[in-house]
């Protein structure tokens, strides 16, 4: 299909700490004992999206996770690793490397996105318009939005309110207006030329941009060279897109395309039937190129381009790995009703216990549990909806509910972790109890102690 892909992968997150380290980057972060990058590279692979640039911050990132792929896509698929640095933005990170993007086209997604949403479906409806870009919308999932930043419990009781505001045409195939931030909480001003033009608007606050972007490669590039203080992909450059779709200094168009949108949940199996489906839908001229048409019925001389849209059915999962509460959250939903994340990988759904794993007498490990390679978990134990790394040596009468403990840990005798995180090589000495707290990386919590809602990690040196 000629995309070349970039995925902004990141590297550490205030959002995260203390789960996040120099020895574990954000992109390495375990779902269901799988680093959540491996999501995101999976989906390319089954979706032939195979020319990859993977960005990271820092060079210390870079080396870490460049290993990890190495390994794990070895011969499955071609990635170059981009070291940039911290705090730069999304559309900073692009301009970093835009002198390795050469393709036509240029697909950009999130490297903590979680989703069954085929990227190659966002490609075709992208190339199918001929448009400048295409955002890929998303319905807000239960959880809360895919930028909350929310990290503890207390956040789930909140109401959820509005995330963007995003104008449609009545056909759902291109994006009008696109409110996001601070503007949310604005008055809404709709430019006069696009209403004029389209005549209908269908405005909608259940959509959220899910951080997968086509784009023309000239028209990213022109916008980032023009706009040099553009730092958000979402928040700057979508947003100028949208607004300057019709005016006359606007970027290149060409060929009008496209006639319906996907809206319908896919699976890896039909993947490349679909996205051919995509490619081969009849075409109409859209508002676009009625717009640029001169009074006189002369050839057009006011440039246009389309801003799409790609509306995931409302049965997809799609969830960023952002916040510590996503953490918890996507790692329950993987290994329980989401649990098609992990058909056709290394893991298998329908086995929640690894190879050569130990249990005790009268210990139960329940329904949507992992549990890691190698671990060890004594007599009368519980584990409830929770996943356990691999080569962790778990206690007797432990109990571990809602929570997640990762690799090369080690749980005394009588603690009790809820609704927790526990980094690797952690050690818990026995009667710990832990209610929705989250342990950093090689802490020792000593014998007896009680945490409620704590962060409990190694002071840095």
């Amino acid at each position: 299909m000629d995309f070349q892909v970039v995925v902004l992968a990141g590297g550490s997150s205030k959002n995260l700490t203390p789960l996040v380290s120099k020895e574990l980057p954000k992109p390495l972060l375990p779902v269901a004992n799988r680093p959540v990058l491996s999501y995101v590279l999976h989906q390319l692979e089954q979706n032939n999206l195979k020319d990859l640039i993977v960005v990271v911050e820092g060079e210390d990132t870079a080396l870490v996770v460049g290993a990890w792929i190495s390994g794990t896509f070895i011969d499955r698929l071609h990635v170059e690793i981009a070291a940039v640095p911290e705090d730069i933005g999304t559309a900073g990170a692009i301009r970093a490397i835009s002198h390795h993007l050469t393709a036509k086209d240029i697909l950009v997604m999130s490297g903590d996105l979680v989703s069954d949403v085929p990227p190659g479906a966002v490609a075709a409806t992208h190339r199918r318009h001929d448009a400048a870009v295409t955002a890929m919308l998303s319905s807000i999932p239960v959880s809360g939005p895919l930028d909350s930043g929310s990290s503890g419990g207390k956040d789930k009781a909140k109401k959820l309110g509005r995330y963007n505001i995003i104008g449609l045409d009545p056909g759902k195939q291109f994006l009008l207006h696109i409110a996001t931030g601070a503007e949310i909480e604005k008055d809404a001003r709709l430019p006069k030329r696009i209403l004029r033009a389209v005549g209908q608007m269908e405005i909608r606050s259940d959509l959220m941009d899910a951080h997968m972007y086509a784009f023309k490669r000239s028209v990213l590039q022109e916008v980032l060279d023009l706009k040099d203080t553009f730092q958000s992909l979402k928040e700057d450059v979508l947003p100028y897109l949208v607004r300057s779709q019709l005016k006359s200094e606007a970027l290149s168009n060409r060929t009008p395309q496209g006639e319906e949108n996907g809206n319908e949940k896919v699976t890896s199996q039909n993947n490349q039937v679909f996205v051919s489906r995509i490619l081969a839908n009849s075409s109409t001229p859209s508002f676009h190129d009625h717009s640029s048409e001169n009074p006189d019925g002369s050839a057009p001389t006011r440039k246009t381009h389309k801003c799409c849209v790609y509306i995931a059915s409302s049965g997809s999962y799609c969830v960023r790995l952002n916040s510590i509460q996503a953490f918890m959250d996507i790692n329950r939903d993987v290994t329980g009703e989401a649990d098609h994340l992990l058909t056709g990988t290394s893991s298998d759904p329908n086995n929640n216990i690894g190879p050569s794993p130990k249990l005790g007498t009268k210990t139960t490990v329940g329904p949507h549990c992992m549990l890691g390679e190698g671990s060890e978990i004594g007599d009368k134990c519980q584990v409830k909806r929770s996943v356990i790394g691999c080569h962790c040596r778990i206690g007797s009468h432990v109990k571990v509910v809602n929570s997640v403990v990762m690799n090369h840990v080690t749980i005394g005798d009588g603690c009790i972790i809820q609704g927790s995180v526990v980094c690797s090589n952690v050690q818990l000495q026995e009667r710990v109890v832990l209610k929705d707290c989250q342990v950093g990386a090689g802490f020792v919590v000593t014998a007896g102690s009680e945490y409620k809602a704590e962060s409990l990690a190694r002071k840095e040196k």
